[in-house]
C-alpha cells in the first residue's frame, strides 16, 4: 500500500490588486469594516512512499490562516502519516480524528490542505491531471464575471460590468444589500441597462438579510429578471432559507459557507435552495466536493462551485449538467503571481477551459525555490 509519508506547509500572503470591502466580509459573511487587500494560503506538499510528490493548498481570505495552519502542523500532520495516500481512502478516519474541534469550518478547510495534495500526487503518478483522472466530461464550461463590489459607486459597477461584457461573459454576479432598497433597485436597473435583455444577472447578499427583509427586497429586485439569489440570510439558517423558497420566484443559491455532505443533503431535502455552490477548500478538498456533486445531482439541483477558478473550474469540468465557473475579477492566483507555475486554467470569452498540465497544476511560489 502506498502511503502518506511527509506533509509540509508553508503559509503565503498573495496580495489583491483590486481590494475587497470595505462593506464586505472576503469570507462570504457579515458585513466588515475592515478593507481585505490580501489573502492568505497554507501551501502544503505531500511526499508518498513511492517517492512521488504532490501539491495542494489551503486558503482563508481574512480569518482563521493562523489556525488552519497550526491544526495542519499539529494535528493532520501526526495524523496522516503511515495512512493510505490513495485520494479519498484517508479523508473520513481523519475527519472523524478532527471531529472533536468541528465537523466543518476549520478542520475541513485544514483537511483540504492535504486532500488537494493527493489528488495531486496520484494524477501526477499516473501521468495526467485531475480532471482527466476522475473523468472529464466537457473541454470548456461557461464562466460567469464576479465581484466584491457592494462599496463600489454606482459608475464603478457600471463600469466593471461593461468590462465584464467586453471580455465576452454572459453572464454576472454583483453584491447587493445597500441599507436603502431603492439603491440596490437603481443599481440593478443600471447594471441591466449595460447587460441588456439576454444575460443572466445573479445577485448575492452575503447573509445580510433577515426573513423579512430578503422576502421584501428580493420580491423589488425580481423586476431585473434574475438567475439567483445567493446567501440571503445567515447561511445555517435552514428553516428561513425554506420558508424563503416558498415566498419568492427567485431560485436561491447557497453553499459557500456549508460545509459537509450532510449539510447540503438537508438544504436539498427541505427545497431550501435550488443551486449549491460548494468551495472546495472549504468543505475538506476534491473528496468531499465529489460527494456532495452527487448529491446535487440526485436531488436535481444545479452545481456552480464556488471562487478559485483555477481549482473549481477544473473540478466543474468532470460534473454532469451545466456547471458554471465564478472568475472574481483580478483576483484569480495566476494573475496574481501567487502560482509558481502558469495558470491551468484559461478564461476567454466568457469561457473556461484546462490547459496542459500535470495533476491540479497548482505550485505555490512558497515552495518554488525547494523544487525543481
Amino acid at each position: 500500500m502506498t502511503t502518506i509519508e511527509r506533509l509540509e506547509t508553508r503559509r503565503q500572503r498573495v496580495a489583491l490588486t483590486r481590494p475587497w470591502g470595505p462593506s464586505h466580509s472576503a469570507s462570504g459573511g457579515a458585513p466588515s469594516g475592515a478593507q481585505v487587500d490580501a489573502v492568505t494560503v497554507i501551501a502544503t506538499r505531500v511526499t508518498r512512499s513511492d517517492g512521488v510528490q504532490g501539491h495542494g493548498f489551503s486558503w482563508t481570505p481574512q480569518i482563521g490562516a493562523s489556525a488552519v495552519h497550526a491544526l495542519l502542523d499539529d494535528e493532520i500532520i501526526p495524523a496522516a502519516i503511515g495512512r493510505s495516500a490513495v485520494p479519498g481512502e484517508s479523508w473520513d478516519g481523519l475527519w472523524a480524528h478532527l471531529h472533536e474541534a468541528g465537523g466543518g469550518g476549520i478542520t475541513t478547510i485544514a483537511l483540504a490542505g492535504l486532500d488537494l495534495a493527493l489528488w495531486d500526487a496520484q494524477a501526477r503518478a499516473a501521468g495526467t491531471s485531475v480532471s482527466q483522472l476522475i473523468g472529464r466530461r466537457r473541454d470548456s464550461i461557461r464562466a460567469y464575471g464576479s465581484g466584491v463590489n457592494l462599496h463600489y459607486s454606482e459608475d464603478e459597477l457600471v463600469a466593471q460590468v461593461r468590462r465584464w461584457v467586453a471580455a465576452g461573459f454572459d453572464a454576472v454576479k454583483i453584491k447587493v444589500g445597500k441599507p436603502d432598497i431603492a439603491e440596490d433597485l437603481d443599481r440593478l436597473a443600471a447594471v441591466r441597462e449595460v447587460l441588456g435583455p439576454d444575460r443572466a444577472l445573479m445577485i448575492d447578499a452575503n447573509q445580510r438579510w433577515s426573513l423579512t427583509q430578503a422576502t421584501d427586497a428580493v420580491t423589488a429586485l425580481a423586476v431585473h429578471d434574475l438567475t439567483w439569489i445567493e446567501e440571503p440570510l445567515r447561511a445555517d439558517d435552514l428553516l428561513g432559507h425554506t420558508e424563503l423558497a416558498r415566498r419568492i420566484d427567485v431560485p436561491i443559491a447557497v453553499g459557500e459557507n456549508l460545509h459537509t455532505a450532510y449539510r447540503f443533503a438537508e438544504f436539498l431535502q427541505a427545497d431550501a435552495a435550488q443551486v449549491v455552490q460548494p468551495n472546495i477548500i472549504r468543505v475538506g478538498g476534491i473528496t468531499p466536493f465529489l460527494r456532495i456533486a452527487a448529491v446535487a445531482a440526485d436531488a436535481g439541483a444545479a452545481v456552480h462551485p464556488h471562487l478559485l477558478p483555477e481549482l473549481s473550474g477544473q473540478l466543474a469540468l468532470t460534473l454532469p449538467g451545466d456547471p458554471w465557473a465564478e472568475d472574481v475579477e483580478d483576483a484569480g492566483f495566476g494573475d496574481l503571481g501567487a502560482l509558481a507555475d502558469p495558470s491551468p486554467v484559461t478564461i476567454r470569452d466568457g469561457r473556461l477551459s484546462e490547459n496542459p498540465h500535470p495533476g491540479l497544476g497548482i505550485r505555490f511560489t512558497a515552495f518554488e525555490k525547494e523544487t525543481p
